[in-house]
């Protein structure tokens, strides 16, 4: 399914989706709609075999029974962003000064009215029970598997995920590597910090939900819509706003909501939309 069979006009831009969702266009008035908890779940990581760790720090909203999450910079989030989160309704916090309370209250709005089930789109998959670094890989294969059948002739991967360039490794598919905090990659590859440069040199994108927490998907939006490249959205921050841009721009989206895979070593669901069947 994409986002033409859920009967919902597309939707171009990141602001046009925070006024219908202000304008009540996806369901209840979001001025109505108050969030009950907030709260950011930080991890360090350094898998056995990788030579390098990372550290992630994610800013979630519960708002009902759904949770709405947006990753951040690591020590980022001022001390009283969650105060200002807890018992505002969405609408204000649509209109928060720090775009990832901004995106965090748009994905916990949509978990809540478009929740990711068949009847939204939404194709389960199975990831296993295993190490962290077991579930990487098995979600890298989720991923990497909604790129056009005909593989790339290069792909820009936005957001280093070194599990996700092993999988490009193993298809033999080139990638350039691009992270806003640049560095090198488990094989040593240099990580370009400047993803828009590379556009014009890819012929289909891979890029992390982080773009919408800090401002760069839009311009991945337009050049796809563009050019009709692939752009397939590898999304724990936004995992329910990214497949709103099914069929203007984005081709396919692997939704992965709070819980992540790497906070429990049980059998976990992500949720896949559009892509190669």
């Amino acid at each position: 399914m994409t986002a033409t069979t859920l009967h919902e006009p597309l939707v171009h831009t990141v602001d046009d989706l925070f006024g219908r969702v202000l304008a009540s266009a996806y369901g209840p008035d979001p001025a109505e709609q108050r969030v009950a908890l907030a709260f950011t779940t930080a991890q360090a990581v350094r898998h056995e075999g990788r030579s390098g760790g990372y550290r992630n720090e994610v800013l979630s909203l519960r708002l009902a029974a759904a949770v709405g999450s947006c990753a951040v910079e690591p020590g980022a989030l001022p001390a009283g962003a969650l105060d200002d989160c807890v018992g505002a309704t969405v609408a204000d916090l649509l209109g928060h000064p720090l775009l990832p309370v901004r995106i965090a209250a748009l994905d916990a709005y949509l978990m809540h009215v478009r929740p990711h089930t068949p009847d939204h789109g939404a194709r389960p998959y199975a990831i296993p029970a295993g190490s962290s670094l077991h579930r990487s890989r098995a979600r890298a294969r989720a991923v990497v598997d909604l790129l056009p059948k005909e593989p790339p002739r290069r792909v820009l991967v936005v957001g280093v995920v070194n599990s996700l360039l092993e999988q490009l490794r193993e298809r033999g598919i080139p990638y350039a590597p691009c992270d806003l905090k640049g560095g090198a990659t488990e094989w040593g590859e240099p990580v370009r910090t400047d993803a828009l440069a590379e556009l014009e040199r890819c012929d289909a994108v891979l890029a992390s939900g982080m773009t919408l927490g800090n401002g760069t998907f839009q311009p991945l939006l337009d050049h796809a819509a563009a050019t009709a490249k692939p752009l397939v959205m590898f999304a724990q921050t936004g995992s329910a706003v990214l497949p709103r841009f099914l069929g203007a721009g984005v081709s396919a989206v692997s939704a992965e909501p709070y819980p992540f895979f790497w906070l429990d070593g049980g059998p976990g669901i992500l949720h896949r939309y559009g892509g190669a069947r």
